[in-house]
């Protein structure tokens, strides 16, 4: 067995934070955890956004997942990139001026708070098709063609449609077909089994605790397990079998998801 030890801190860190009006990121994303995407090709400015923006980029692992995925479906160029991860700065320019140009209540639905942006954690990618006029906050992203194939293959590689019809009220925010969000895998093929969005999943899996009945799946032939664990006040302490590879990731809100490799 090992001793695994976590600090209150790393509530804050990982692919399965969960980041809303109700539960602002804590932190800014360290610079070196965030690169530039080199594919698809990076078009110039988009409608409506902000001058002189800068190459789209996201934090580094969600980048090459996406890479691989646009490769594996042979995207090519018929799809872009229209905006990956903001500083806190640039979500705030875009909010107010999507106030100026479009009102609160458009903005209220397509445009997070500066610090309550999937953006601002580099986990979070606006698609389009490459084709003219790209609108920056409403891009074009269809259910057919090579956006239908993005979309039947994105659980696979751990990315989700963020923000489905039907789920407003849960996440706050209007149905965006563009925009997808890395929570890795298994995870999110199981958001896509349940029809999860990622405020109902967190919930879910906080049903499987540590001291309990873990959630065991098999996604790709791959045998799983999954616990979600309350932090305690300073410092959250659990015992893992030796042999077993895992990953943590807090969830921004009261503790962490454990995911075990069996």
């Amino acid at each position: 067995m090992k001793k695994i030890t976590l600090n209150r801190e790393q509530i804050f860190q990982g692919n399965l934070l969960l980041v809303n009006e109700h539960n602002p990121l804590q932190h800014t994303v360290p610079s070196e955890q965030i690169r530039p995407l080199e594919r698809p090709a990076v078009q110039p400015a988009a409608s409506g956004s902000p001058s002189g923006r800068q190459p789209v980029c996201m934090e580094r692992k969600a980048a090459l997942v996406l890479e691989t995925l646009l490769a594996a479906i042979g995207s090519g160029s018929a799809l872009v990139s229209v905006s990956g991860f903001r500083s806190h700065t640039e979500q705030e320019a875009i909010y107010h001026s999507s106030l100026a140009e479009h009102g609160a209540d458009f903005t209220r639905s397509y445009v997070a708070l500066p610090g309550c942006s999937e953006h601002e954690t580099g986990l979070a990618i606006d698609l389009a098709l490459n084709q003219e006029p790209i609108d920056f906050l409403c891009p074009c992203f269809p259910k057919d063609g090579i956006c239908g194939r993005f979309r039947e293959k994105a659980a696979a590689y751990g990315f989700i449609e963020r923000y489905q019809e039907g789920k407003e009220t849960l996440t706050g925010i209007a149905p965006e077909p563009w925009h997808f969000r890395y929570v890795g895998i298994p995870h999110a093929s199981v958001m896509a089994f349940h029809n999860f969005c990622l405020e109902e999943y967190l919930d879910y899996l906080t049903s499987f605790p540590y001291e309990g009945k873990h959630l065991e799946i098999r996604v790709e032939n791959k045998a799983f397990e999954l616990f979600y664990v309350e932090a305690e006040t300073d410092i959250t302490e659990i015992t893992l079998p030796g042999y077993l590879p895992f990953q943590v990731s807090g969830d921004n809100q009261k503790g962490f998801i454990f995911t075990l490799w069996r």
